[in-house]
C-alpha cells in the first residue's frame, strides 16, 4: 500500500482562529473549574462547550442531534484535544452538559468569561448598550402556571422562563416565544450581559432592573445607552445612581410641548465642518435642562433632515390615503337612511374614529320620508382637514429627544450624546447575528425552557467570540 493512500485530509478553515480565541479567553478552564472534571468521562464539560462554540461558528445550521457529524471532516484533535473522537459528542452528553450549566448558573459563568475578555483584550467600557429581542419557538413547553407568581421582582430568576405569546419582534404573534436582553460594549459590540426572559415580558418593566443587576455583576463606570423603553419615572428612580443616555418617548406631555414649540439652533459656519467630520451634517439640535421623575437631566431636542423628509412624505401619503377613505365614508353616510337623528350621529362618530387627519362634519340633518312613507333622516356632510393635527405632525417631523442625567460637571457635548445614541445599533447587530439562519436557530428543538435558556447563553458566547475575532 502506498503511503499516499493512508493520508487523510482534515479541515480547519476559520475554526483554527475560533479555537485560538476560545483558548486565549480560557473558556474550557472556566467551565471545568465550575462544573468539575469527572476522570471517568472521555470528554470534559469545558471541551463539550468548546465544541458547541466551534460548531456554532461553523455556520452550518444543524441540530444538535447531528452534532458529531460536524466534526467528521475536521481536524478534531487540533480543535478539541488529543484522543478526542467525534462520537464522544453525542446528544446525550451535550444534553447533560447543558443541564449542568443551567444548574450551576448561566449568568455567573457568562460574567466570569466577560471579565476575562475585558481584562485580556482591554475592552473600552465608557459606553454600554442595552436592547432586547424575541425568539419564536415551536412546541408546547407546558409548565405549572401557579409557579409564575413567585418572586417577580428578581431579574435573575431562580425559576425557568415561561415560553408564551407576547410582543413579537419576529412578526410571528401566532407563536410562543422567549425574550433575550443583551448589553454590549460600544467598543467592538462585545456582549457584556445576557438575560433570557418570559415570552410576554415588557421591556419597560425590566430594563431598569436589568441595568441595576448588570452594575452589580460588573463593577465599572460605564454610561448605559438604551431606547425609550427605559424612560419612565419608576425606572429613572431605580437607576438614579447610574449614568445613562436614552430616548424620551413622545407620549410625555413635556416632550410633546418641546417638539411643538422649540426651534432648533442654526448651525454656525465654524461648526459646519466639525459636524461634517462627525457625520452629523444633517442634524441640528437644541439643549434644555429638564427635571423629570425627580431627576435633573439634559434633554437634546434633535432635528434630522433625512428623517424630516421621510416623515413629511409619510404624512402626505397618509393624507392622500385618508382622502380616498373619507370620500368612501362620505358617500356611505349621505346615502344611508336613519330612523333617528342620534343613529346618524352615532354612525358619524364611529366613522371619524377611523380617521386621523381628516374629519367628516355634519352640515345638516334632513327629516324626510322613505318610499314606504316612513319618517327617516338623511345627513348632509362634508370633509374637512384637521388643521391642528396636521400642523402638529408637520412640526414633529424629523424631531426626537435624547435625555441624559450627565449634567453640570459630568456634562457631555451634544454631538457625543447623539453619536453615542446612534451607536445603539451595537445590540441590533448582535441580534442579526444570533438570528442568522446559518446559526444555531435550528437547534431550538430542545424540549424544555431550561435548555432554551442554555442554548441562548451558548449562542451569546458565540457572538462574543465572533466579534472578538472581527476586532483582532
Amino acid at each position: 500500500m502506498s503511503y499516499l493512500e493512508e493520508i487523510q485530509v482534515k479541515n480547519l478553515d476559520h475554526l483554527g482562529i475560533v479555537t485560538g480565541l476560545i483558548d486565549e479567553i480560557g473558556i474550557v478552564k472556566i467551565i471545568n473549574n465550575k462544573l468539575g472534571i469527572d476522570v471517568r468521562e472521555k470528554i470534559s464539560a469545558g471541551t463539550v462547550v468548546k465544541s458547541i462554540l466551534i460548531n456554532g461558528l461553523g455556520f452550518v445550521s444543524r441540530p444538535l442531534s447531528l452534532f458529531s457529524q460536524f466534526f467528521q471532516d475536521k481536524a478534531i484533535e487540533k480543535l478539541l484535544g488529543e484522543r478526542i473522537k467525534p462520537d464522544y459528542l453525542n446528544d446525550d452528553k451535550i444534553g447533560r452538559v447543558m443541564d449542568e450549566l443551567y444548574k450551576y448558573g448561566l449568568n455567573d459563568i457568562f460574567i466570569e468569561v466577560v471579565l476575562e475578555v475585558i481584562k485580556k483584550f482591554k475592552i473600552d467600557l465608557k459606553y454600554s448598550h442595552l436592547d432586547s429581542t424575541s425568539f419564536h419557538l415551536d412546541g408546547e413547553y407546558k409548565r405549572e402556571e401557579d409557579k409564575e407568581k413567585q418572586e417577580e421582582e428578581k431579574i435573575i430568576k431562580e425559576r425557568p422562563i415561561f415560553i408564551k405569546k407576547g410582543y413579537s419582534r419576529d412578526h410571528r404573534p401566532d407563536l410562543k416565544q422567549c425574550v433575550l436582553d443583551l448589553i454590549t460594549s460600544q467598543d467592538g459590540d462585545i456582549p457584556l450581559f445576557v438575560r433570557v426572559g418570559d415570552g410576554n415580558e415588557s421591556d419597560k418593566a425590566v430594563f431598569g432592573k436589568v441595568l441595576v443587576e448588570f452594575k452589580k455583576q460588573i463593577k465599572f463606570d460605564s454610561i448605559m445607552v438604551c431606547d425609550s423603553a427605559l424612560y419612565g419615572q419608576e425606572n429613572l428612580q431605580l437607576i438614579q445612581h447610574l449614568k445613562w443616555i436614552t430616548r424620551v418617548p413622545m407620549t410625555i406631555k413635556k416632550a410633546k410641548e418641546l417638539v411643538q414649540n422649540i426651534e432648533v439652533e442654526e448651525v454656525k459656519d465654524e461648526d459646519k465642518e466639525k459636524r461634517s467630520d462627525l457625520n452629523l451634517e444633517s442634524y441640528t439640535w437644541k439643549e434644555e435642562i429638564v427635571t423629570y421623575g425627580g431627576i435633573k437631566q439634559t434633554w437634546l431636542i434633535v432635528l434630522s433632515e433625512k428623517r424630516q423628509k421621510s416623515d413629511l412624505e409619510k404624512l402626505e401619503k397618509q393624507l392622500s390615503q385618508e382622502e380616498k377613505k373619507s370620500q368612501k365614508f362620505l358617500k356611505e353616510i349621505q346615502s344611508e337612511e336613519f330612523e333617528h337623528p342620534q343613529a346618524a350621529r352615532y354612525k358619524l362618530k364611529a366613522i371619524n374614529k377611523k380617521l386621523r387627519l381628516l374629519e367628516i362634519k355634519e352640515v345638516e340633518l334632513i327629516e324626510t320620508y322613505s318610499k314606504k312613507k316612513e319618517k327617516i333622516y338623511k345627513m348632509i356632510s362634508l370633509i374637512i382637514k384637521k388643521d391642528e393635527e396636521i400642523s402638529r405632525k408637520t412640526k414633529e417631523a424629523g424631531k426626537f429627544i435624547l435625555a441624559t442625567n450627565l449634567v453640570e460637571e459630568n456634562k457631555l457635548e451634544a454631538s457625543e450624546i447623539l453619536i453615542t445614541y446612534k451607536n445603539q445599533q451595537s445590540t441590533e447587530r448582535g441580534f442579526r447575528f444570533l438570528k442568522d439562519p446559518l446559526f444555531f436557530t435550528d437547534s431550538f428543538f430542545v424540549g424544555k425552557p431550561e435548555r432554551i435558556e442554555t442554548m441562548l447563553f451558548l449562542m451569546s458566547l458565540c457572538l462574543l467570540i465572533y466579534n472578538l475575532g472581527k476586532e483582532n
